[in-house]
């Protein structure tokens, strides 16, 4: 059972990136979908959430409305799309599966699997 984060980079601030979401060993679909990130110094925060039921999306206050989250279940892959990308949304971000009964899961303990993290820098 493996998750892996894939796609950040280094991206100028109104930028854009998508960030990949990969399952091996296990069916994504059956599970609810965070991705969190972390800044040097900060602790992991929330910044997206996808449930397995009935796919309704969640997203913290500061990324609405410039982050997409979704599946592609054909790829067994969940995807978060990051939009108008500022220097703050720089940090180390990383996917996570919790169970699929999880309506909504924004603290890490919710989780079950973690992918291994994958950069994202935007700065000029």
């Amino acid at each position: 059972v493996q998750l892996q984060a894939s796609g950040g980079g280094l991206v100028q601030p109104g930028g854009s990136l998508r960030l990949s979401c990969a399952a091996s060993g296990f069916t994504l679909d059956y599970y609810a979908i965070g991705w969190f990130r972390q800044a040097p110094g900060k602790e992991r925060e929330w910044v997206s959430f996808i449930s397995s039921s009935d796919g309704r999306t969640y997203y913290a206050d500061s990324v609405k409305g410039r982050f997409t989250i979704s599946r592609d279940k054909v790829k067994n892959t969940v995807y978060l799309q990051m939009n108008g990308l500022e220097p703050e949304d720089t940090g180390v971000y990383y996917c996570a599966a919790a169970a699929g009964s999880v309506v909504l899961g924004t603290t890490p303990g919710a989780y079950r699997y973690w992918g291994q993290g994958t950069l994202v820098t935007v700065s000029s």
